[in-house]
Parts: C-alpha cells; sequence; structure tokens
C-alpha cells in the first residue's frame, strides 16, 4: 500500500542529509580506478573476436563515440561516487544517441529513451549523470566553449528537476499515460529552414517500417527475396529449421495471446547476423526476415543478445534471471509504449536474446550539427524524456523532495559533467595509444 505523501517526501529530504545535492559535483576518479582499455577488453572476452576491431573503431572516432560504447567504464565511475538510494528503473546507458522517436502501436509517433540493454534498478542520478556528461562532450565536439557546454547540461537538468517535481503532483494514472508527442521537436526551432528540416525527418522516420527496411537490407534471387551479404556488417546464415522452430515458439510464449497470434500469421523467409550500434558491436545480432500476407507485406524482426547489465557489479540483481527478459521488462516500465513485438528467447547454447522490429518509426536527431542554442534546447526534451521515465518506476515525490526547488542539484551535475568529459577525453586518448601500440585492433567499418 502506497505510502503518505508527506512520509514520501520525508525520504527525499532525508536523502540530502546523507548525500548532498551539491556532493555531486565534487566528484572525483576513485585513486583505483580501473583502466578504461582494460574495461573493455574485458567486455570482449564474450563477444564474437571477428567483430571487436569494429568496436574498437567506431569508439575511436571521436569522444563522443568512445562515451557511447563506455557504458562499462562509466558504470564504474559512477559506482565509486554518492548514492543517494533513491531509486528508479535504470535505462543505464542514458546518453544523449539513446533518446529518439518511435512508432506507438496507435502509430502516433513518440519521442523517449530507446535502448534498455543495460536497465536495472538503481539510484535515479546514475541516468541523470550519464546524460549530463554525454551533453558535455557532445557540445564541446560541436565546438561549444565549457560555459557553453554547461548551459547545455543545466538545461537538460533543469528539465529533468522540473519535470519530476511536475508529475510529483500528478496522479498515478496521469503519469502512467504521459507521453512526450514527437511534434514536440518542432517548437525547438522555430520557424524556417531548420524547422522544414525537422519536419522531413520526422515524415522520413514515419516511412522507417519493414517494408523500406526489406527495400534497403534485401534482394531477390532465383524468385526468392533474402538478405543482401555486405560482410562483416550483414552476413546471411544458415538456419536449422528444428532450431528456428523451437526458438519462435520459445519467443512467440513471451508475447501476449492476440500478439502470438498476429506472429503466427508470418512465415520466415531468411536470417543474417547484423553489426548494430558503438557499444554493443560483438555481441551476437540477427535479423529474421518474414513474409506476411505475400512479398509486399514483409516483417524484419531483430534479435539481440542480451548479457549482464555494466551495472550489476555494482548494484543488487533487479529480480530477473534471463537477460532477454531484464531487458524487455525494464523498457515495458519506463517507456511510454513498446514495440508489439517486444519478447525474449533462450538460444541453443544457453545464450540470452530479446526480439524488436528492426525498424519501427524509428529515428534519431543529429546532434553533432547542433549548435549550442539547439543543443540546449534539445537536451531539455530529453531531461523531460527522462524524468517521465523515472517518474513511473521510481518514488517521484521522494526525488522531487530530494530535488527541490532550487538550481542546487542542476548546478552539481553541471559540474559532475564537465569533469567527466575532460576524464573521458583521457580515456580516448588512452584507447587510440592502445591501438597504435599494437594492444588492440581497431578496423573502421
Amino acid at each position: 500500500m502506497a505510502e503518505p505523501v508527506r512520509v514520501r517526501e520525508g525520504y527525499g529530504r532525508q536523502a540530502r542529509k546523507q548525500v548532498p545535492r551539491s556532493a555531486h559535483g565534487e566528484w572525483e576518479p576513485a585513486a583505483d580506478r580501473p583502466d578504461p582499455v582494460a574495461v573493455l577488453e574485458a567486455q570482449a572476452a564474450t563477444r564474437l573476436p571477428e567483430l571487436v576491431p569494429i568496436r574498437y573503431g567506431r569508439m575511436s572516432a571521436s569522444a563522443f563515440a568512445f562515451l557511447r560504447g563506455a557504458a562499462a567504464v562509466m558504470a564504474a565511475d559512477l559506482a565509486s561516487g554518492p548514492h543517494t538510494g533513491l531509486n528508479v528503473q535504470l535505462c543505464g546507458d542514458a546518453h544523449l544517441a539513446n533518446f529518439g522517436v518511435f512508432g506507438a502501436p496507435d502509430r502516433a509517433l513518440l519521442f523517449d529513451l530507446n535502448d534498455f540493454d543495460e536497465t536495472l534498478p538503481g539510484p535515479f542520478e546514475w541516468d541523470v549523470k550519464r546524460l549530463a556528461a554525454s551533453l558535455a562532450v557532445a557540445a564541446r565536439e560541436n565546438g561549444a566553449d565549457d560555459e557553453e557546454g554547461r548551459e547545455v547540461v543545466l538545461g537538460a537538468v533543469r528539465a529533468y528537476r522540473e519535470g519530476v517535481r511536475s508529475l510529483a503532483e500528478e496522479g498515478e494514472l496521469a503519469v502512467w499515460y504521459r507521453r512526450i508527442d514527437a511534434e514536440q521537436l518542432l517548437p525547438l526551432v522555430g520557424s524556417g529552414g531548420q524547422r522544414r528540416k525537422i519536419e522531413a525527418k520526422l515524415a522520413a522516420a514515419r516511412r522507417r517500417d519493414s517494408l523500406q527496411a526489406a527495400g534497403k537490407l534485401t534482394e531477390v534471387v532465383d524468385g526468392r527475396r533474402r538478405f543482401v551479404d555486405n560482410p562483416p556488417l550483414v552476413q546471411r546464415t544458415a538456419v536449422d529449421p528444428d532450431e528456428l522452430h523451437a526458438m519462435l515458439s520459445d519467443y512467440r510464449a513471451t508475447l501476449s495471446d492476440e500478439r502470438g497470434e498476429l506472429l503466427d500469421r508470418y512465415d520466415f523467409v531468411d536470417a543474417a547476423m547484423k553489426v548494430v550500434g558503438v557499444g554493443s558491436v560483438g555481441t551476437r545480432c540477427f535479423v529474421v526476415l518474414l513474409r506476411g500476407r505475400d512479398e509486399k507485406d514483409p516483417l524484419i524482426l531483430q534479435l539481440k543478445q542480451a548479457e549482464a547489465s555494466v551495472l550489476e557489479a555494482y548494484l543488487p540483481p533487479g529480480g530477473h534471471d534471463h537477460h532477454g527478459r531484464r531487458v524487455v521488462a525494464g523498457q515495458h516500465l519506463t517507456q511510454a509504449a513498446g514495440d508489439i513485438f517486444l519478447g525474449w528467447m533462450t538460444a541453443p547454447g544457453g545464450r540470452h536474446f530479446y526480439w524488436r522490429q528492426l525498424r519501427d518509426m524509428k529515428g534519431s536527431a543529429e546532434v553533432g550539427t547542433m549548435s549550442a542554442g539547439r543543443l540546449r534546447a534539445y537536451a531539455g526534451l530529453c531531461g523531460t524524456a527522462l524524468a517521465r521515465a523515472h517518474a513511473r518506476s521510481g518514488d517521484r515525490i521522494a526525488i522531487a523532495a530530494y530535488l527541490g526547488s532550487s538550481d542546487t542539484f542542476d548546478r552539481a551535475i553541471a559540474r559532475f559533467a564537465l569533469r567527466y568529459a575532460d576524464l573521458n577525453a583521457a580515456d580516448h586518448a588512452a584507447l587510440a595509444a592502445a591501438a597504435a601500440a599494437g594492444r588492440i585492433h581497431a578496423e573502421t567499418a
């Protein structure tokens, strides 16, 4: 049974005594901080060795690319700092590029978090710090000075704080049904040519579906559609019929009855291994082509390997002994509306996977081309989305009481973000040095 509001507010005020809001800005790397390259090498031990150089190559491209792939590195750093104990279902990797648009089941285009591989219950501020650090790194990469970068971070954290405080005043159903329509991106850019570009991108996102993906990723050979081989990024794979049947049955059992019935209307056509992302490169990821009514009715699903969250070394278990289920449950809990084909299964060999649509009106902003002003506005939208996600799973009333009405927390997180941007730059340089010395092999692909 829910406790009274005043009691929950008391939890937030008590957390201030244990971890003052200003303390978040006083963070320093631990004296025994792990070697960042060694952390990445340890992750590589469970990944496909032929793809690991691509991961290193993509992370070497820029400081922001490094940050994207270094969730495990930052997890150790976050664990070395103060913890409020005010837990939510963390995204676990809430950097700037893991926000974007996607299609809801009612086909509305929404803006929200869109990556949950590292999701786990934990202190709300870990997600805030990951977002803030990514904004500071991105601002520098876009040519902003540190004062401009500080303003970008302040915009995101202010929006998060105000979002949580606003949601703390709402009822439970109102919070649960809250979502951000993608059209809210348009006021960020005013009018003129930039607005037309955003409108065009939203229109393009609405066209990003399985039919469009099939046009890009497949070809017809001897009258049969199949994935186009493009090694090492896309490689067709032979599928044992019995194994396929077992995997589909395992996956179907995790869907609701009506969605399982919908899946049954499709037939298997082809499968391929596909490299995705930056930090995920090297994990096993496949795409499966299914056919519905006819060749003009394709469905492309993605199977992505789910390993232990990088946060699990520092936080209590999340309650799921299957990592695919952990990802799916975390996404359902925090995202405003989920993919109707989101499910999980165990593959031969005992590896955990989760399933989703490869493209379902998905799109992301080109943050690398944003001015400091536009990045600040976009950062505010990300902060608002993160507040909504946390309000669904955590005690928003306690968190709101902790954050308060002043900007003390905002300024502390901004100090942290700039310090972490310095550390991330040094880590990125360490990766480049390791490649130059032959310790690791990095490839561009």
